[in-house]
């Protein structure tokens, strides 16, 4: 990379750094916060439901105003979501150490999930916007900052949380979203100045736009029945090591492996996709997604549920890059964020599957039957994968 790329990815490595540091407590250590704040396994479930489906509902407008520029671009939103999300986490401690019924707790954190939901394609599309504004920058290396971050994060909270108490949760969102701020000050977008009425674009409804990409619809089926199967193992994987003789320290162990072995396909992709276009990568990630799910089914000890997170590699961390990659190569410049906030729908749209079913099923069956279950749906979503992939984003050297 030459001087300006490094500088432009450092920058945006610090964005993502701070918004997977954010995410990695918000989003990772939901269960042990509200499991201690008096919730079953299904109320968690009903929270982090809850607010994915507001989310979903709400990310094709965010996207909308995200697209159309002026006052309220792409920085100004992902910065006003970091806000909301800092304010919100403010009142979550206060309750906390106030000792706030727990609706109300669950309530606020339920507001952190979902806007911390509705951030996460813009944050993506940070990066892809200032490449298509001819700005160089590395986007697979400064998304593999992220994972560093959400892995180091990982293993600290868990400690922390088992030393000092889950107050810890809501004490490290105050600071991870305070550092995102900044980040998003030092990150050099210039906001895109709205177009006149007369010249701007006609925006696609829904309907036009799955017209215009007919099979991207399917990949979005896809897509959801994996995340459904990846949330219900992110989301529940302090029950599913409880399963296996462990706690929140080897929750923190085991998220922590898993973020880390992200880490060589998000800084080698650039290169990968030199190689190969990137719809195979995108397809062979959902085989991968099967196979973690399949081994974290089979796997009966806590050691080995270690090395099972080692298929993160080629599962989440290879469709996180590939994915955005895909649609940036599928789609018109027009419809690229709302291209990314389709496909964060299926995210959210599979943790609200995966939370409602992964802690109901816990309460009535047990983790063994919920691994089986996560198994097939990955299964179901990497078949459909395939079928919904096309050959696009074509190699640059063989």
């Amino acid at each position: 990379m030459n001087r300006e790329t490094t500088h432009l990815t450092l920058r945006y490595a610090l964005v993502h750094c701070f918004f997977w540091m954010g995410f990695a407590t918000v989003m990772g250590f939901a269960s042990v916060f509200l499991l201690s704040a008096g919730f079953t396994n299904t109320g968690v479930g009903i929270v982090i439901a809850a607010s994915g489906t507001v989310s979903a509902l709400l990310q094709p407008a965010v996207a909308a105003v995200a697209d159309r520029g002026g006052r309220w671009g792409l920085k100004g939103l992902t910065a006003l979501l970091g806000g909301g999300i800092l304010l919100l986490a403010a009142a979550v401690t206060a309750l906390s150490l106030l000792g706030g019924a727990p609706v109300a707790v669950g309530v606020l954190y339920g507001g952190c999930l979902l806007l911390l939901q509705l951030a996460l394609p813009l944050v993506n599309a940070l990066g892809t916007e200032a490449v298509n504004r001819g700005q160089s920058l590395n986007w697979g290396a400064a998304r593999g900052v992220g994972s560093v971050a959400y892995a180091a994060v990982s293993c600290i909270l868990g400690i922390l949380t088992r030393a000092v108490g889950t107050i810890t949760v809501p004490l490290l969102i105050l600071l991870s979203f305070a550092l995102l701020l900044l980040s998003l000050a030092a990150f050099p977008l210039r906001k895109r100045e709205a177009a006149p009425a007369d010249q701007r674009p006609a925006a696609l409804s829904p309907a036009a736009f799955f017209r215009r990409y007919p099979r991207f619809g399917v990949l979005l089926i896809a897509t959801t029945l994996l995340y459904t199967g990846h949330m219900i193992l992110g989301n529940f994987t302090f029950q599913i090591i409880q399963s296996k003789g462990g706690g929140s320290v080897e929750m923190g162990i085991a998220n922590a492996i898993a973020a880390c072995a992200e880490l060589p396909t998000m800084f080698l992709f650039a290169a990968m996709v030199r190689r190969r276009p990137c719809s195979f990568w995108v397809k062979l990630s959902g085989l991968f997604f099967t196979l973690k799910a399949v081994l974290s089914w089979l796997t009966p000890s806590v050691e080995l549920f270690y090395l099972v997170q080692l298929l993160q590699m080629l599962g989440w961390g290879l469709i996180s890059v590939a994915l955005v990659y895909y649609i940036n190569a599928l789609m018109d410049r027009a419809d690229a964020v709302k291209g990314q906030a389709y496909a964060t729908m299926t995210f959210t749209l599979g943790s609200v599957a995966g939370s409602l079913a992964g802690g109901w099923l816990l309460d009535l069956v047990g983790a063994a039957a919920v691994l089986a279950a996560v198994s097939a749906v990955s299964l179901a979503g990497a078949l459909i994968l395939c079928a919904g992939t096309e050959r696009v984003g074509e190699p640059v050297a063989r």
